[in-house]
C-alpha cells in the first residue's frame, strides 16, 4: 500500500472541508439520525476546530482516494476541554498554555482501511509536526475495542466527560509527548 500523507492547516480547509466532510458521512452514516452526528453539526465543529491558529490536519490518500484523517489544535488559555470532566482533575493538570496541550479533535480511516495500519500512520505523522508535551482526545467507552488501540497507542484514561448537552459520555484519554518544561 503506497500511502500519501497531505499535511494541512486552517489557510487549506477551504480546499479540503469537502474530502473531510465526504470521509465523515462514510464514517457516520450509521449516526446521521442522531442531531449530534450530522453533517451540519460536524460542519459546525470543523468550522470551530479549524478557527484555532494552531489546526492541522493530516489525510491519508491512497491511489488520490482518502482513506482517513486526523486532525487537532492546541489548546489555549481557558480552553473549554477539562470543563465537562464529570471528576474534576487537579488544576495544575488542566493549566494550559497554548502550547502544553493538542486536542486530537477527529481521527477517522474508511471502513476498508481499518486494521491497515493507516489509522496509527496518519496519527504519528500529525503528533510529529507538533511541539506539545501531550496530546488528549475524546473516545466513546462503550468501544472497547477502539479505546484499546488507543492504550496501545500510549493513551492513559484519566475520567470522562460530556462536551455538549447532546453529545455522548466520553472517555478523556491523554498522551505524553514529552518530558514538561519547568516554568
Amino acid at each position: 500500500m503506497d500511502l500519501e500523507l497531505q499535511r494541512v492547516g486552517r489557510e487549506q480547509l477551504d480546499e479540503v472541508r469537502h474530502t473531510l466532510l465526504g470521509v465523515y458521512a462514510e464514517v457516520y452514516a450509521h449516526r446521521m439520525e442522531d442531531p449530534f452526528f450530522s453533517i451540519e453539526r460536524f460542519d459546525e465543529r470543523l468550522t470551530g476546530h479549524a478557527s484555532r491558529n494552531s489546526w492541522e490536519a493530516v489525510i491519508g490518500y491512497v491511489n488520490a482516494e482518502p482513506v482517513g484523517y486526523a486532525y487537532g489544535a492546541a489548546l489555549q488559555p481557558g480552553a473549554r476541554w477539562w470543563m465537562h470532566q464529570l471528576d474534576p482533575l487537579p488544576e495544575n493538570y488542566t493549566e494550559e498554555t497554548g502550547a502544553r496541550t493538542l486536542a486530537l479533535f477527529e481521527i477517522m480511516t474508511r471502513e476498508q482501511w481499518r486494521g491497515t495500519g493507516v489509522a496509527h500512520r496518519i496519527h504519528e505523522e500529525l503528533l510529529a509536526g507538533r511541539a506539545e508535551e501531550r496530546v488528549t482526545l475524546l473516545v466513546d467507552p462503550r468501544k472497547v475495542d477502539v479505546k484499546a488501540m488507543y492504550e496501545r497507542w500510549g493513551y492513559a484514561s484519566v475520567g470522562e466527560q460530556k462536551p455538549f448537552p447532546d453529545s455522548p459520555l466520553y472517555a478523556t484519554m491523554v498522551r505524553q509527548l514529552r518530558t514538561p518544561t519547568s516554568a
